[in-house]
């Protein structure tokens, strides 16, 4: 696995485990509800990870494209497709995600090296 892609899902995971203990009712709703919406529905869950990506770009939120791409990834997103997303994302949110669009880029080339 890339240092990259580890460090990122490592911390992730350690600091999500962290928030959970602490057993905020509010918190664990969220976090529910964020597992809940990217499942399976009408949409494929590769459609709500791609719509993920575009919010979260717009939104400027690293970490949340870095998450994005690894779920996009993991669920067969080809970088075509990846690279078309964040051509949406970088027209809505405009210039100022271009530097999210090089590490969102930066990202799924750690993502590729895994195979």
């Amino acid at each position: 696995m890339s240092k990259k892609v580890q460090e990122f899902n490592e911390y992730r995971s350690k600091m999500n485990e962290k928030i959970l203990e602490t057993d905020n009712k509010v918190i664990k709703r969220i976090f529910n509800l964020d597992t809940n919406v990217y499942a399976a529905g009408h949409l494929p869950v590769k459609t709500k990870e791609l719509l993920g990506l575009v919010a979260s770009t717009v939104l400027r939120c690293d970490d949340c494209i870095a998450y994005h791409l690894d779920t996009a990834y993991k669920n067969g997103v080809t970088k075509e497709e990846m690279m078309e997303t964040m051509s949406v994302a970088t027209l809505v949110g405009g210039t100022i995600v271009i530097p999210h669009l090089r590490r969102a880029v930066e990202f799924w080339e750690a993502l590729e090296e895994q195979e």
